[in-house]
């Protein structure tokens, strides 16, 4: 570990990383900045029809502000927005904790995106503003950071002790999830939703997007490799 970041540091940063992170983190911040407002005020009349899920607007702004916080798409993109500004106020920052953080920034963004596309989209009834911060946190900031990411890097930050503690957090938050979700018994999403599936269901969800999660710690690992060894050639 200290060859390699020994060898990243010396190796300099790309005059472009600096205003790519910058314009990631905007784009990150104002997705959840607008959600939050819209969140917190209750803006829009609630849709929710499942009383077992997250998203009624009748709580009151303390429980609507809780909710926003139990959400996956949230910590994903809060998650982007503090690392790529730490990353834009120095672009050569390093160290084991920073190196799985940037990598859970690349891996719970791209989770996010796909996931909501391809499983919840089709439930989604957004409105007004509530349709640009719904395209910010599960489309443009996914996308913007995966390219940052294959255009600046940081290269050479990923091993296979990055790749399993980077699993801390998306398990942290799962359980935090779950624990909350029995207490007040409602749910961030349907697939996690205990009270209409049971433990079984959701837990077999759960692996499904752990596996899913895994294939994709491999395949960035994989192409960070192959940027690394093609910079190396040049």
């Amino acid at each position: 570990m200290t060859t390699t970041a020994h060898s990243t540091t010396h190796r300099g940063v790309s005059p472009w990383a600096r205003p790519l992170y910058g314009i990631n983190a905007a784009v990150a911040w104002a997705g959840c900045g607008l959600q939050f407002i819209l969140s917190a005020f209750g803006v829009y009349p609630s849709t929710n029809t499942v009383a077992s899920q997250l998203g009624n607007n009748d709580q009151g702004a303390l429980g609507r502000i809780f909710d926003y916080f139990t959400y996956f798409t949230i910590l994903s993109n809060i998650l982007v927005a503090v690392i790529l500004t730490m990353l834009f106020l120095n672009p050569s920052r390093d160290g084991k904790v920073f190196r799985v953080l940037r990598l859970d920034t690349v891996l719970m963004i791209t989770v996010t995106g796909v996931v909501y596309n391809l499983v919840l989209a089709g439930d989604a009834t957004n409105v007004g503003w509530q349709v640009l911060a719904n395209s910010l946190e599960h489309q443009i900031t996914p996308i913007v950071t995966v390219v940052v990411w294959l255009l600046v890097g940081p290269r050479g930050w990923i091993n296979l002790r990055t790749i399993a503690w980077a699993f801390a957090l998306p398990i942290g938050w799962l359980v935090y999830a779950l624990i909350r979700g029995a207490i007040i018994g409602a749910y961030p999403y349907p697939f996690l939703d205990v009270v209409r599936y049971g433990y079984g269901t959701v837990l077999i969800n759960v692996l499904g997007i752990v596996v899913f999660a895994l294939v994709i710690l491999l395949i960035l690992w994989g192409v960070d490799k192959a940027i690394t060894r093609l910079t190396r050639r040049n």
